[in-house]
């Protein structure tokens, strides 16, 4: 969010700063004004832009270096965006949410009306929606296409979870999480054809195969598309538009993750946090301020490296972990036919034989054929040509374990606390201590208005 708002403050101009190698950050001798294509010594000044304007990268990240303050102001800001949003709690957050999540959607329209009247656009798009059979048998594009996913919705980050804690009790959840799913599906397509219309778009430009041009990672919204920006008419509108929106959609994801941190603190230790904090909105500030401060080495002259180390390591392994013992522990130990009496109680109906089968059966081993896949087909992290230390591999399997770790030992905890022999401890540790009847001995009141009731039940389904 912070390099959005970087790259937003520097597209108010008559030119884009980087559209030429006439700046004082561009190395003489190497630099582009276009994309390089097979020429492996030059750079193109948008990536020249990013990497010694933005990010005054070092060699390395046994080189941290010093802090950007320009970087560091900038994440402060974004986190000050982020509390006046959601201090006063999920009411406030759903009315922003409004704006962040709508928005984007006419800045993509926008700029797919505009990009389809590109030439070069029909290669991109055409390259963008032409498969190639093969990659479905390399394990690799399963694995990724999995962690798109469940980053793009959210899953395994407890987000989702927290949110439902907050519907009412018979919110009809399978038409919400229909309508979550489509959506999602439906505008990654439409980010792909705009994405792609405009990497077709370069392609012609520069007379270079689609190939040469699309990329992953930061890399692709902050090198290759403001090339795009650059080279498109209006510049000076299409810029601070498409930064706008990256910085909205960047909002939303940051609402939940807030939200779920503040939940879990106010489910767990409420009463003894507020007899400190006092207020829930100084909770919300406490986690901002924190959150910041993790945010520091990412500022740093080295900072691109510890960012992708940690995107490298926490994006796949570490979230199927969590999904596939989030799944046993709902369907296997929590128990199938309770979680559907559960759905039962607040939708009217039963879940049918389809939700069932992929509860019990395909979904925790469709979870973990792809943790295992995720696990053997484990490659190291690198940036670009370079490669990290051992030490820096130790580093990010740690960061990744730091979330996995809590699952064993919830369990050895659970056991060691319990009486009796070892394997009566393991039973009364895996044996459900909800009650399903105890909803219907409530008083009707009760009932609706409970919210750890509902957040309970909501949760679990």
């Amino acid at each position: 969010m912070s390099w959005a708002l970087y790259y937003l403050f520097n597209s108010f101009g008559a030119t884009l700063p980087w559209q030429s190698c006439n700046n004082t950050w561009n190395a003489v001798g190497n630099c582009s004004s276009g994309f390089p294509g097979n020429a492996s010594h030059l750079q193109s000044a948008s990536q020249q832009f990013f990497d010694y304007a933005l990010l005054e990268k070092s060699d390395g990240i046994e080189d941290i270096g010093g802090l950007r303050w320009e970087l560091f102001g900038l994440l402060t800001l974004a986190w000050v965006i982020v509390y006046l949003c959601i201090f006063k709690g999920v009411k406030s957050t759903g009315k922003v949410v409004y704006f962040t999540a709508i928005f984007p959607y006419f800045i993509l329209v926008a700029l797919l009306i505009n990009n389809v009247q590109l030439p070069g656009a029909k290669n991109g798009i055409l390259y963008f929606l032409t498969p190639v059979w093969s990659k479905l048998f390399e394990v690799k594009v399963w694995v990724n296409a999995a962690a798109q996913v469940f980053n793009s919705i959210g899953i395994g980050f407890g987000s989702m979870v927290s949110m439902a804690s907050y519907n009412k009790f018979n919110n009809n959840i399978l038409r919400d999480t229909l309508i979550v799913s489509l959506t999602n599906s439906f505008t990654s397509i439409l980010a792909g054809f705009v994405i792609f219309s405009a990497i077709g778009y370069m392609a012609h430009i520069h007379n270079l195969p689609v190939e040469d041009i699309a990329t992953d990672g930061p890399g692709l919204v902050f090198v290759v598309y403001p090339e795009v920006l650059s080279t498109m008419p209006v510049f000076q509108l299409w810029a601070p538009l498409f930064f706008i929106m990256l910085f909205c959609l960047g909002l939303d994801s940051q609402f939940a993750m807030v939200e779920v941190a503040v939940t879990f603190v106010m489910d767990g230790f409420g009463p003894k946090v507020l007899r400190f904090l006092k207020r829930q909105e100084l909770l919300a500030l406490a986690v901002c301020i924190v959150s910041l401060l993790l945010g520091i080495p990412h500022v740093t002259n080295g900072g691109i490296y510890m960012f992708q180390l940690m995107d490298h390591y926490t994006a796949v392994v570490s979230l199927m972990f969590l999904a596939f013992f989030e799944v046993l522990a709902v369907c296997w130990i929590f128990g199938l036919q309770r979680m559907s009496n559960m759905i039962k109680k607040m939708l009217g109906k039963a879940p049918n034989i389809y939700f069932r089968l992929c509860w019990l059966v395909l979904s925790p081993l469709l979870v973990l054929c792809i943790l295992i896949s995720s696990v053997i087909q484990y490659t190291p992290a690198h940036y670009g040509k370079y490669k990290y230390p051992v030490w820096a591999e130790v580093v990010g399997w740690g960061i990744s374990l730091v979330s996995i770790v809590w699952i064993p030992l919830g369990a050895i905890q659970e056991i060691c606390k319990n009486k009796g022999s070892f394997l009566q401890r393991v039973k009364t540790a895996a044996t459900p201590t909800l009650d399903l009847d105890a909803q219907d001995h409530l008083p009707e009141k009760q009932k609706t208005n409970n919210p750890e009731s509902e957040a309970l039940f909501t949760s679990m389904a």
